[in-house]
């Protein structure tokens, strides 16, 4: 099983979305470009929406029969790890090994010194890889470092690996590897280290998602400078070309990356240094759908309004605890946030700027639209009253999920401006 070139990660929390997600995929197909719609749900957010993984494959099957879809598709395990992944190996065909957990940990020096001596060419002497202005030359104490801090992680990837296949069989799934959710960036000699470990641990990764410089913060934009962003990302697609070629990896290895929402200032980079060297990339977008159906429900006004503004008054009051799991990818200030009281008198307009991603209104607040972003908890708990408002208000609703993929997403990336 081969991921195509261009592949896009799609949350769709409540499982109503996979329609008008589908027909933002089938726009950009029209324009000449294929992109690999992948459904993905992650392991954190059945356990609270109350789902069981296999409504991911059913409401994807139940989108691509409906439209007719003969295309390549997919759904992803997303960030699994050997604790959470049975549950996944009947219906999902896609596996992020998630094992940023693993960096750092307790390592076997024995299995440090034998990568050092099985690898000894990428210690000390400079390594000219194509596209780099300058080689990358790692001394043997930096390598030592970096081996250690990173091979517990790549360890757990095999054992994580090799579990998937006992149960599908070779080629049966794409496996991907997640080392982004960690402090520390990893620059293009950590990244080849680590893509050599991974070659060397047998785990034929079609994607890698690495640790990038800035801060990839959920459904807002990207906080960091986007034009040294730029000069990492390309210095990280001239290591996975290396890679390929040096150490037997799939040739269809590309970067992913992770918390991709929204991230509209490197979306022309990225789109530009893929074109420029005709690499692949897959970005995953996650709970941006949901956002859009609360401005669907919020737009329709009415009773969609009355209850995306109760969403809201109930996360702020919940917001200790819905903020908790995701400290390390939100940046919330309390002092920012609206109180209920004043979102209550809002129009649906003020309320649908606010949460809208656009930069250039007045009105956009990108405090709110975090703290909504991880609120969906208390739509879960509203259970068919949610679902039922979603299906009410299905015009409003799926038009701004399909505009917002298609028009904010996939363009940008994909097309050139």
């Amino acid at each position: 099983m081969t991921l195509g070139k261009y592949s896009i990660g799609c949350g769709d929390r409540f499982a109503r979305e996979a329609a008008a997600q589908l027909e933002a995929y089938r726009k950009i197909a029209e324009d000449g470009v294929d992109v690999v719609p992948v459904w993905n749900k992650s392991n954190r957010e059945h356990d609270i929406i109350g789902t069981e993984p296999s409504s991911v494959r059913e409401a994807a099957q139940e989108a691509v029969s409906a439209a007719g879809w003969t295309k390549e598709w997919h759904v992803d395990a997303d960030h699994i790890n050997l604790s959470t992944v049975d549950r996944y190996l009947e219906s999902f065909d896609f596996f992020t090994l998630d094992v940023a957990a693993g960096i750092g940990g307790e390592v076997d020096e024995s299995a440090v010194k034998t990568f050092l001596k099985t690898r000894a060419d990428l210690v000390d002497s400079p390594i000219n890889i194509a596209g780099l202005a300058e080689p990358i030359v790692i001394d043997q104490k930096r390598a030592g470092e970096i081996v250690r801090t990173y091979l517990p992680a790549v360890k757990q990837a095999g054992t994580l690996y090799r579990r998937i296949l006992d149960a599908k069989g070779e080629g049966n799934f794409i496996p991907e590897v997640s080392m982004d959710e960690t402090d520390v960036p990893q620059g293009p000699a950590e990244l080849l280290l680590i893509l050599a470990a991974l070659a060397d641990e047998g785990i034929p990764i079609q994607t890698i998602a690495p640790r990038f410089s800035g801060r990839f913060n959920k459904g807002v934009e990207y906080v960091g400078d986007p034009a040294a962003f730029a000069v990492e990302f390309e210095a990280d697609l001239m290591v996975v070309a290396h890679a390929i070629g040096a150490f037997g990896l799939p040739a269809n290895l590309k970067l992913s990356v992770h918390s991709g929402s929204d991230k509209f200032a490197i979306y022309p980079e990225i789109g530009r240094l893929i074109r420029k060297h005709d690499a692949g990339v897959h970005l995953k977008t996650a709970g941006t759908t949901w956002l859009e159906e609360i401005i669907g429900l919020a737009e329709a006004d009415g009773e969609g309004l009355e209850l995306a503004k109760t969403v809201y008054g109930k996360a702020f009051v919940q917001r200790v605890e819905l903020c908790a799991p995701y400290a390390e990818i939100i940046d919330i200030h309390d002092d920012k946030l609206p109180t209920p009281e004043e979102v209550a008198n809002w129009s649906a307009e003020e309320f649908v700027r606010a949460l809208r991603h656009d930069s250039t209104d007045e009105l956009y607040n990108a405090d709110f639209r975090q703290l909504v972003h991880v609120g969906y908890k208390v739509a879960a708990k509203m259970g068919a009253t949610y679902l039922k408002a979603l299906s009410d208000h299905r015009e409003s609703v799926a038009r701004n999920v399909t505009f917002n993929l298609y028009e904010r997403h996939l363009k940008p990336l994909f097309l050139d401006s």
